[in-house]
């Protein structure tokens, strides 16, 4: 399990997730939301 080491060292988006890479750095990625549906198209003849 995770440390926390500091808090509020860096301002929070919604709807990002950070996390610490391999080299240390803090990442920030946009989180997966559930997809919207797409139209359907017309068949063509």
């Amino acid at each position: 399990m995770g440390k926390i080491i500091v808090k509020n060292v860096i301002e929070r988006k919604p709807g990002f997730l950070y996390y610490v890479d391999g080299k240390g750095n803090v990442c920030e990625a946009k989180m997966a939301r559930g997809g919207k549906k797409k139209k359907k198209k017309a068949k063509k003849k």
